[in-house]
């Protein structure tokens, strides 16, 4: 790529995995004709036999800028530098900040050499993992935040994309890694095939396959890629292997299937049955709940629908709806879109009923897309509003909430769960207050509030909702002076927090339920019941399912 035609010349050259042998020729003939080579001690080891009269600059690892900067400067003044990056320089290499640092005119050539990232290099030596759709993500979160780096893996867990995973672990952030593996965990099958590399043709450098369930247990560093299958990724002796589907796409094998089920998992019912097995085969109504209200709906519902499906998306949700419905065919566990698809057509599902919480803003989007995609109805159960005061501060969102917060408050109680605490503890001036928090009573929420900094004697860990009585006897014992909740309606609690405030006069913010588009929507049981029962009864008049 040539910006300026001038006897300046900067090259920025990929030296690979650190293997001579995959040191590309455009590299070795740019560093031969090299005046000045800028580099990291440890790559400019590899490429010693292509140093002979050039000046060589070394800068450590953390001097990224000045690096770039320097061979900046050697080829605006003529002269022919390679700046040299191991893997791609374009790849999590110094490419990008070059052309941040650079001039829109500048008085030299530019010429960019690619060469074998850390992903490839591993790819190459697990077999063939990389051969569909796939992604890369770092783990550092040097140069990007981590929720930065949660939110993608996520999307790309969902997805069912292969993940190549860089910069794995780091002493500064021991746990990371293992935080995104249980997040894959979540929607992945725990047999997913992977793959791990060290220091790929490296001379110490070593490689494994493995499942996705083992990663857990093992250590990692900085020098380790790992790779993550999809649910068509298999192995092959030694290798791996990710069909692109020249073969045609056919179902993972029936034992594969049975693991995968185990996340999410499938209780089965008094009969012993599994999902696709409901009523030999029949046809199936799915109801997503995972709240107290939306198990009593399931409860309604049993009375008059057979073959009922609850999907709930954690242990704790599958517990509760253990103890309320028994013998009701329950599956648990988070799973991605293209999973849940795969089960809801298996099951024969003729209809979605949502029975989430009225914040599951993306799952109930998903389900009303899923619902759309397989041309069956979507319900949604909402749950009735309270009645808010006029001195309850209603926002539209956490950010909003938590400024309002310091505003108002000094020793602050948060009501909205563990998964927004970051929101509030990273927001400025956040430090300056006393923060306590209600959770519900299960470890990886108490987990995630005290890595955010919540001292656990400030943390309540109960299941909901909680009296009135109860929230007012412990907002004064613990002194709060502001308490933070969502609405929830009167089946969340939210009455008995604004009723425990008016005696505590203390102010109460209140944050608005999402707007959302449902296509069907209702707050009472029975419509919901009325409307597949309607649904049943012309499935039996025409003899085919279809939506009304």
């Amino acid at each position: 790529m040539v910006l300026h035609s001038s006897s300046g010349q900067l090259h920025l050259v990929s030296v690979g995995p650190g293997f001579r042998d995959l040191i590309p020729p455009a590299a070795r003939e740019a560093l031969r004709g090299s005046d000045a080579v800028v580099g990291y001690d440890l790559y400019l080891h590899w490429i010693r036999p292509w140093l002979t009269s050039q000046r060589v600059y070394t800068y450590p690892i953390t001097q990224e800028i000045e690096r770039a900067d320097c061979a900046l400067a050697l080829a605006r003044q003529g002269q022919v530098v390679s700046l040299v990056s191991s893997g791609d320089i374009g790849i999590y290499g110094m490419g990008a900040l070059v052309f941040e640092r650079m001039a829109e005119e500048e008085p030299f050539d530019l010429n960019v050499v690619p060469g074998i990232s850390a992903a490839h290099a591993a790819a190459a030596l697990l077999g063939a993992p990389l051969s569909h759709d796939y992604a890369t993500l770092s783990l550092s979160d040097r140069l990007c935040p981590w929720d930065w780096i949660e939110q993608r893996a996520r999307k790309l867990a969902e997805a069912d994309l292969v993940v190549a995973l860089y910069n794995v672990r780091s002493r500064g952030r021991p746990e990371g890694v293992y935080r995104l593996l249980k997040m894959f965990l979540s929607h992945k099958g725990p047999s997913t095939v992977c793959g791990v590399a060290r220091d790929a043709f490296r001379e110490d450098g070593y490689h494994y396959t493995c499942h996705l369930k083992d990663l857990m247990s093992h250590t990692f560093d900085m020098r380790h890629t790992i790779v993550i299958g999809n649910r068509f990724t298999q192995e092959k002796g030694d290798f791996l292997y990710t069909p692109r589907g020249y073969q045609g796409w056919e179902s993972p094998t029936a034992e594969t299937s049975k693991e995968e089920a185990s996340t999410p998992s499938i209780a089965a019912t008094s009969k012993g049955e599994a999902v696709s097995d409901v009523e030999a085969g029949g046809p199936t109504i799915w109801v997503f709940t995972g709240t107290s209200d939306g198990n009593r709906l399931v409860q309604h519902l049993a009375k008059g629908h057979r073959n009922l499906v609850v999907s709930t998306a954690s242990d704790y949700g599958e517990e509760l709806a253990s103890q309320s419905m028994p013998g009701i065919t329950r599956v648990t566990g988070r799973m991605g879109v293209a999973r849940r698809r795969e089960c809801l057509r298996a099951s024969h599902a003729v209809a979605i009923v949502d029975a989430t919480h009225p914040f599951a803003e993306r799952i109930s989007k998903q389900l009303i897309g899923l619902a759309d995609d397989l041309n069956i109805p979507y319900l949604r159960y909402e749950r009735p509003s309270s009645r808010l005061t006029e001195a309850a501060h209603c926002v539209d969102t956490v950010e909003a909430a938590a400024a309002r917060a310091l505003d108002l408050g000094d020793r602050i109680f948060l009501a909205t769960g563990s998964q927004q605490i970051d929101s509030f503890l990273d927001t400025p001036n956040a430090g300056s207050k006393t923060w306590f928090v209600r959770v519900a009573p299960v470890q990886e929420a108490m987990d995630h509030v005290t890595r955010a900094g919540v001292p656990r004697n400030h943390i309540c860990a109960i299941h909901g909702p909680a009296s009135a009585a109860l929230n007012a006897a412990l907002w004064q014992e613990w002194q709060i002076d502001c308490v933070v909740t969502k609405e929830s309606g009167p089946n969340g609690g939210l009455d008995a927090k604004i009723e425990a405030c008016r005696r505590l006069e203390i102010p109460l913010i209140v944050i608005r339920r999402p707007a959302i588009d449902y296509p069907w929507v209702s707050q009472h049981f029975e419509a919901i019941d009325e409307f597949l029962s309607q649904q049943r009864n012309q499935s039996k008049d025409t003899g085919e399912i279809r939506q009304i």
